[in-house]
């Protein structure tokens, strides 16, 4: 039996979360907090923790598990390029998975994006639209990050100098060498991404649309076990679903 941690646990994911692992015999939760609670408190009662809080919380809560030697799953989003090094560099003392989404079509998603950029080649101009409930508080989401990143290395560019977030006015003709990427808010939507390779005569285009938090929960869950006893660095769900 895995114990299980949960950090944010009264959030949307959260108690997404606690409904899939009173599913699942060979989980239990053994502690729930908020992004302000204490884990010092209880981290002696859990195996593993699963953190799905804000950026600013999720780096002082690696601290710890690397300080306890307690393996680590991060899915909160919108972290600075500081937060992700600090991250990177608590994940040599335990094992962290870290992924913007934990949906197994969302990752064959990223998987497709690769593979598509590369058999396309630099001809087809490169788009991501995501949209997502009103209430999400960051943009553009984890994942559309996590798309445009794989698509600039594709292409072997700098993604801080080919993104290009929304246009408006007289923006002139299209660079080639741009990644769009577009944030729409409305409703309740848990989660559309497209990517779109459009090039003259022809348009791709790889959506995944997710009309249930459970999707994203049961992954995070299949990810808490997958890292026990893994040694020290940091993985993303790539790794857990073997596509690495």
């Amino acid at each position: 039996m895995t114990r299980i941690i949960i950090a944010g646990a009264r959030g949307k994911m959260g108690e997404a979360l606690l409904k899939a692992a009173a599913k699942l015999p060979q989980v239990t939760v053994t502690g729930e907090i908020e992004r302000r609670g204490d884990l010092g408190k209880i981290i002696s009662h859990g195996d593993v923790v699963i953190d799905f809080t804000t950026h600013e919380a999720t780096v002082p809560l690696a601290r710890l598990c690397a300080q306890n030697r307690k393996p680590m799953v991060i899915g909160t989003t919108g972290h600075t390029e500081a937060e992700r090094e600090e991250l990177g560099q608590l994940a040599a003392q335990t094992p962290i998975v870290l992924s913007a989404n934990f949906s197994t079509g969302v990752n064959t998603l990223f998987w497709l994006t690769a593979k598509a950029a590369e058999v396309l080649g630099p001809d087809f101009d490169l788009e991501i639209v995501e949209m997502h409930h009103r209430l999400k508080k960051d943009a553009p989401s984890g994942t559309a990050q996590t798309l445009a990143r794989i698509l600039a290395a594709a292409r072997q560019q700098e993604l801080e100098r080919a993104a290009r977030h929304g246009r408006q006015g007289l923006t002139g003709a299209r660079a080639s060498d741009e990644i769009g990427i577009h944030s729409v808010r409305g409703g309740d939507v848990v989660g559309d991404h497209t990517v779109i390779f459009a090039a003259p005569g022809e348009r791709l285009e790889l959506t995944h649309k997710a009309s249930s938090r459970e999707t994203f929960a049961n992954g995070a869950l299949r990810a808490a076990l997958w890292v026990m006893g893994k040694s020290p660095r940091l993985y993303d769900m790539q790794d857990v679903l073997g596509f690495k």
